[in-house]
């Protein structure tokens, strides 16, 4: 586990989410965790990990996230079993 999905990860489950994340690092941090992302229609993309699925829509205007794209992202994570303290855990073995 690199420092940088750590910290990043964090500041997606942070309680006030900041709109200072880059969606090329969001991208990273998916694959990382073993993602799949499919292009789907215009600036959408089919996220698949750990059997949940969901559409993420890349931003238009700049490379930086919403604070909604990010609560949805903090929303899909969840659900697909992600958390911050499961992913620490997990690569601390």
């Amino acid at each position: 586990m690199s420092h940088k999905h750590a910290s990043l990860l964090r500041a997606i489950f942070q309680d006030n989410a900041s709109a200072n994340i880059h969606w090329r690092d969001v991208e990273s941090l998916l694959r990382h965790l073993g993602a799949e992302l499919e292009p789907a229609h215009g600036a959408r993309f089919k996220v698949t990990l750990n059997k949940a699925s969901d559409f993420i829509h890349h931003p238009h205007q700049s490379n930086a996230c919403s604070r909604d794209m990010i609560k949805h992202l903090r929303e899909f994570l969840a659900h697909a079993g992600v958390s911050v303290s499961a992913y620490e855990s997990r690569n601390k073995e």
